[in-house]
Formats: C-alpha cells, structure tokens, sequence
C-alpha cells in the first residue's frame, strides 16, 4: 500500500469531520446526516486499511491525530517519526501480504491436486478442472459468440463471492470477454447444460485481487448453467455474411417446394 494512500484516507475523513454541526459531537446514536456519513467514510476507511494488512492500526490513537488537526494543535509526532512509523507498518503489511498470497496458492494447487481424483471430474491440457453436472444435447458456443448464463462462484472454501443466482438475474456477455477458464469451460458446454468448474489461479485472476472478496492467487469453484447463445460478439466479414444468406435462400426454396 503507498504511503499517500493512508494520508489521503485520513485527509477526507479529516474534512467530512470538520463539516459536522458546530460544537457536536460524534455519538454512538448516529443521528445526523455529517455524523452518518463521517461514520461511513470511517467505516470504509477502516476496511479499506484492513484488507491491505494494517489491521493493527490504533483507531484511539488515529481519532487523537484527527482531533490535533481539527484543534490546531501542534502535531505530537515530528514528520520524520510519522514517515518511520508508515514505512515500518507498510512493510510489515507487505510480508503479511506476500506469506497470504504464498499460502492461498499452494492451498489452491493441493485442492486441485485432490478434486482431481474424485469420480466424474475431468481436466484439459491447460489444468481447468470440470465436472457435468447436467447433460443436454444443444448447440456449444464459440469464442466469438454472446451467451446467457447463471452462476456461482466461491473460493475453494465455499465462501461465495458473486452470484447470479442469488441476485435472481442471468447474465450475458461474449466468451472471448471473461477469464481464461470460463473461456475454455464455455466452449465444452452445450446450451442447456450445468458444469462446475474448478479454475487454477493462472486460468483466473493470477497474483492480481480483483475484489477483496478474492485473495490474489486464488483458485476459483464456479458453478455455471449455460442458458442460452445469444448471438455473435463479432461482426460477420462480408463472405461470412453472404453464405448466410445463401443457406437462408436455400431454406426458403426447400420450404416452398
């Protein structure tokens, strides 16, 4: 995490503070709008801090640095003592981070190593892991096709991090558009079919966290209904387009006759 990122948090939450009802103060009731939003920035400030490893920060002590600046009061700490104290926490939260990351990998690559013994799970060239959980006989996608779909996705210990499912609404987009391994899955499933798939980290997200809900290096369980293709996500080239409508023309003679 860069030093000015935890100066910039502290700054804002420095600024709603100062625009609260004059002489108030910040109570565990909540009942204005500025001690409301001050909580929310606090709140998302404290998470945001959390998730990058400083949860060992001293609120008491971050509430008495706000108050020094809110007073005007001569700062308790020289600039160069705030600057050890960042750089010590920033590289203690570093290897925290670094020895999270190591972990979820090699816990990703043993969960692999035995989900692949389990009857009924099958594996390409490329390590992605599937297994049919419905069968059917429609038509299988291509790379440059739109499809409907509805999953879950969850860490490999059943933590579900999105869903479509629960939020009751399918979603489309094109196959070539998502990770590796939803590219590679979709492509073996035929419309109408339910697979499971079990994604290494390189076939995902990789040493990258796209949301705190994923750690990086994490190996990925989705649950996915291919529900429907929903059209091409390229358009056809001028041959392309001409045959279709030479088999469409053909069609409709066959159909005539």
């Amino acid at each position: 995490m860069k030093l000015h990122r935890l100066a910039a948090s502290v700054a804002v939450l420095t600024l709603v503070l100062a625009g609260c009802d004059s002489g108030s103060k910040v109570s565990s009731d909540l009942k204005t709008p500025a001690q409301k939003a001050s909580y929310g920035i606090g709140l998302s400030m404290g998470k945001n801090l959390s998730q990058e490893g400083m949860d060992d920060l001293d609120s008491q002590a971050v509430a008495l640095g706000i108050e020094d600046a809110l007073a005007k009061k001569d700062q308790r700490l020289s600039d160069d003592e705030l600057m050890e104290a960042f750089s010590f926490l920033q590289a203690r939260a570093q290897e925290r981070m670094s020895a999270l990351n190591d972990k979820t990998a090699k816990d990703g690559v043993a969960f692999l190593a035995d989900n692949a013994k389990r009857d009924g799970v099958k594996a390409t060239e490329s390590g992605l892991q599937y297994e049919v959980i419905t069968s059917a006989e429609g038509a299988k996608p291509k790379v440059s096709d739109v499809v409907s779909v509805h999953y879950t996705g969850t860490l490999i210990d059943g933590t579900v991090f999105d869903s479509s499912v629960e939020r009751g609404e399918s979603v489309e987009f094109p196959v070539g558009g998502v990770i590796p391994g939803w590219v590679e899955g979709l492509q073996l499933m035929s419309v109408g079919e339910k697979y499971k798939f079990y994604i290494p980290s390189e076939l995902a997200y990789g040493a990258q966290s796209p949301t705190p809900e994923i750690p990086a290096n994490s190996t990925l369980v989705f649950e996915v209904e291919l529900l429907d293709i929903a059209g091409s996500a390229q358009p056809q080239t001028l041959e392309e387009a001409e045959t279709d409508d030479l088999e469409a023309a053909e069609t409709a003679e066959a159909i005539e006759e």
